[in-house]
């Protein structure tokens, strides 16, 4: 079965890491209104939560913005999942539905202020992704892209081990295959944070999007924390 680790080099530059994994099964989905009626609400939740609070001033997005910096990337340029969707949320008012698995963890993260992550890992090699710093040799293709592109050396990058990159900036952008569509039906999700308190946020989230999944997706799986002190996780 697949597994989830951050690499030793990753747990000693940001020891405060947090993740909530999980790890198993769904079924092809179509579109629910029910869920898209959820999904919308929760925008408008969100909306009023926030007010004209900056997003830089929220907890969540400032560690993220921190741990970019870390990795030398300026955050304001590149922005995690999370904050990108925020920004979006409240400057032009809603987030468009995209499919069912990318609607759940978009509800999800604008819900924590945290990225979520949804990998089909059909194609995982080694059945082992790992957040790790980049060689630079690593393989990335883009969403809609015909032309692979290589990492920076030094960037935390989410890749299998055959140096297949699923994610590039840590939480700014997947890869073209990795991306859930409505035919995935192997996963590896996770919600990440850097914050002080986080485990806390991170428990109730990862319930969260157990819930939604199994309820609009049919998920089967496990789930787990992991962390610095704990930096693996396998079904």
């Amino acid at each position: 079965m697949p597994s989830f680790t951050y690499t030793a080099p990753i747990t000693s530059a940001f020891p405060s890491i947090v993740g909530g994994v999980l790890i198993g099964t769904t079924e092809k989905t179509t579109p629910s209104a029910r869920l898209d009626a959820l999904y919308l609400q929760e925008q408008q939740q969100v909306k009023q939560r926030i007010g004209d609070t900056p997003l830089s001033e929220l907890a969540s997005v400032s560690a993220w913005r921190s741990a970019f910096r870390t990795f030398n990337v300026e955050p304001t340029k590149y922005r995690a999942a999370s904050e990108a969707l925020l920004r979006r949320l409240t400057k032009k008012g809603t987030i468009p539905p995209v499919n069912v698995l990318v609607d759940i963890g978009n509800l999800v993260s604008i819900r924590y202020g945290l990225p979520v992550a949804l990998f089909d890992v059909r194609n995982l090699a080694g059945d082992s992704l790992s957040v790790q710093f980049a060689s630079g040799q690593e393989a990335f293709w883009p969403l809609g892209a015909e032309v692979c592109e290589n990492p920076e050396p030094g960037e935390v990058i989410f890749a299998d081990s055959a140096r297949n990159v699923y994610a590039r900036r840590w939480c700014w952008r997947q890869s073209r295959d990795s991306a859930a569509s409505e035919n995935t039906t192997q996963v590896i999700v996770t919600i990440e944070a850097h914050h002080e308190g986080a485990e806390t946020m991170i428990a109730t989230a990862i319930n969260d999007l157990e819930q939604l999944l199994t309820e609009y997706a049919a998920f089967r799986g496990d789930t787990g924390i992991v962390s610095a002190k704990q930096p693996g996780f396998s079904c």
